[in-house]
């Protein structure tokens, strides 16, 4: 199980990565300001259990680098964390430049949306080498069973984007003005993000 400490510093972590401007929260909201919130959600919740797939992949690739030598998951979390780090970099450069695009946001029926969202987000292989980079590091080793642990987080990771992207649908049309009125936001919440990215990858390098 997760000690409340790892749980919270996870959960707090994911929440400002979710919420960082994106392709897909993005989407989420053009879709919601343009087709209503129902298809918003639907779009929203498809991609947050995609997230599922994701955390699989992870459980399996960890178990079998630490099936194969220390060393190896070592090197797993040393070019993890370059990966992070490499990630935050770029959104610390970013200027905030995320925006709707709702002229060409699917008119498909909400179902549709959701399959959608989960086939997109299940097939992405940037999430799946984020997913590998970013959730090894919250692993305590002295508890044991890595594998256990790996899947809690991933599950952790999917039910806050579940609520998040969720809200994102439903509040679509506020939020979507909101940013409208505030370009600069997103560049403030890209800056954050990326410090946390930088320091979770250096955290990453040096932990032994």
């Amino acid at each position: 199980m997760l000690t409340p400490d790892q749980f919270f510093a996870f959960l707090a972590t994911a929440i400002l990565l979710t919420l960082t401007p994106g392709p897909d929260n993005m989407m989420v909201l053009s879709v919601g300001v343009s087709k209503g919130r129902a298809r918003g959600i639907a779009f929203g919740l498809g991609c947050a259990f995609g997230c599922l797939s994701h955390t699989l992949l992870a459980v399996i690739g960890v178990s079998a680098l630490i099936a194969a030598s220390p060393l190896a998951f070592t090197t797993l979390k040393v070019c993890g964390g370059l990966y992070l780090a490499w990630m935050g970099w770029h959104a610390i450069r970013s200027r905030g430049e995320a925006r709707l695009d709702t002229a060409h946001a699917s008119a498909a029926p909400a179902r549709t949306l959701f399959f959608k969202g989960l086939v997109a987000n299940a097939i992405n292989p940037k999430v799946a080498l984020f997913f590998l980079s970013f959730l090894p590091q919250f692993i305590v080793a002295q508890r044991g069973d890595a594998n256990l642990q790996t899947a809690l987080l991933g599950l952790t990771f999917t039910l806050q984007a579940v609520v998040l992207f969720g809200l994102l649908g439903f509040f679509s049309g506020a939020i979507g003005q909101w940013l409208a009125r505030r370009p600069k936001a997103g560049q403030w919440l890209d800056r954050a993000a990326g410090t946390i990215f930088i320091a979770l990858g250096l955290r990453l390098i040096v932990a032994r």
